[in-house]
């Protein structure tokens, strides 16, 4: 039987830390989502910076995810020409990455012009989430809990 507080076995597991990793930024942006939006509709400036400081750690969040999961990738299936689910898991995770991080951008610029953010950012955001939640429906057939995996 494993140890569960064996640290050598956590972190030598083959895919843990993408398993783990992946959480921070899906459930970070989406909470920056959702607290731009009522920050939007309430006007409240402590909202808008919770929005924009999850966002920050999401977008740097997302980039160790991602390192993760190519590690995983190399490690599991030995650097294998990827295919079917696992290929557009990784696609929709690079556009997703590259999503959050436009998302940081406008919200960076805005706030150093000390200008109103634009409205495009909704549908920007909107779009993030989308492909964040597809993303992590694949992953989640990946590692089996939505199914044979």
């Amino acid at each position: 039987m494993v140890n569960p507080f064996d640290l050598k076995t956590a972190l030598s597991a083959k895919h843990a830390q993408h398993v783990v990793l992946i959480h921070f930024p899906i459930a970070l942006f989406i909470t920056a989502t959702a607290f731009d939006l009522i920050a939007h509709r309430t006007r409240c400036r402590g909202i808008a910076d919770a929005a924009y400081y999850n966002l920050l750690v999401a977008a740097v969040s997302s980039l160790p995810a991602l390192a993760t999961g190519i590690l995983a990738w190399q490690f599991q299936l030995e650097g294998q020409k990827l295919k079917g689910i696992l290929l557009l898991h990784l696609v929709l995770a690079c556009a997703s990455s590259v999503v959050i991080w436009l998302v940081l951008w406008t919200h960076f610029r805005a706030r150093r012009r000390a200008e109103v953010l634009p409205s495009y950012r909704v549908a920007l955001e909107f779009l993030g989430v989308c492909l964040v939640a597809i993303t992590a429906h694949l992953g989640g057939f990946l590692s089996g809990v939505n199914g044979p995996g």
